[in-house]
């Protein structure tokens, strides 16, 4: 912490609580509160029961939510794998050149996701890409929309490696595809893991492309969120959004312990 004095460090921790609270974990409090009730009418909520978990971890909810894993999870491959291998052809450009990837990369993330997911319906609804009404035009769009942040990770990383190890690895005869499969991989195995964490995280909680493009046979877990929601059964939407956080955040926290030689570095 930059603030040494006892009194300024307890003016920060007073403002982050201050900032936290309200804005962070109180809404998300709420939720896990009204997953528990049966009516709210008053200032808190009153008929505690667990029934509304037992509707979201079965059935519908359960297939709404094995279909978020397997897209969050495919999705993210497919992003770390496009946005590593951009990013490393990206360092190999020039100032110009790396420029031009960067704001390639970025466009999706600049423009709202609804228009990500308009431009996906509208190029795989007709011969010869013709992947409307499937599920792989769900994972494409989620795809697209975190490749970038797998591709901004990426490239940081690069930007920190020390060049002693590629050129110690050449000058002892390395060929460059075995000094990048056994040199430069394995270094930012850190890094990605990270990005992996961050794209599966945006993969799940997407909503916006998804509800123009999800098949009836593949809908992800918000979705069924705001089904649930825009019918006024808030209380079983509650239930099945903490177990979407929860999902989520295990998973993030199985990532998180992920060790590499590199971390050690």
């Amino acid at each position: 912490m930059l603030v040494h004095s006892r009194k300024g460090k307890w003016s920060v921790w007073a403002l982050f609580f201050v900032l936290f609270l309200p804005l962070f974990a109180l809404p998300l409090l709420v939720i896990v509160t009204a997953s528990f009730a049966t009516n709210w009418s008053g200032a808190f909520p009153s008929g505690p029961t667990t029934g509304h978990y037992a509707a979201a971890t079965r059935g519908e909810s359960l297939q709404a939510l094995t279909t978020s894993l397997i897209t969050a999870v495919s999705a993210s491959l497919l992003a770390l794998t496009a946005g590593t291998w951009a990013a490393l052809a990206a360092h190999a450009l020039g100032k110009r050149g790396k420029r031009v990837m960067d704001a390639l990369f970025m466009l999706p993330v600049a423009v709202p996701s609804v228009v990500v997911g308009l431009a996906v319906l509208v190029a795989f609804s007709q011969p010869p890409f013709l992947l409307n009404g499937t599920r792989w035009i769900v994972i494409i769009a989620h795809t697209i929309l975190v490749t970038a942040f797998a591709y901004q990770s990426v490239s940081a990383a690069i930007q920190r490696l020390d060049p002693a190890y590629e050129q110690a690895a050449a000058s002892l005869g390395a060929r460059p595809g075995y000094v990048l499969w056994r040199v430069k991989l394995p270094l930012l195995l850190p890094s990605l893991n990270a990005a992996a964490g961050l794209c599966f995280a945006l993969s799940m909680g997407e909503l916006s492309a998804t509800m123009m493009l999800y098949p009836p046979d593949w809908m992800p877990l918000p979705v069924q969120i705001f089904t649930a929601t825009d019918r006024g059964s808030l209380f079983t939407g509650s239930a099945v959004a903490v177990v979407l956080m929860g999902t989520t955040l295990l998973v993030l926290l199985a990532v998180s312990r992920i060790r590499t030689k590199a971390s050690y570095r």
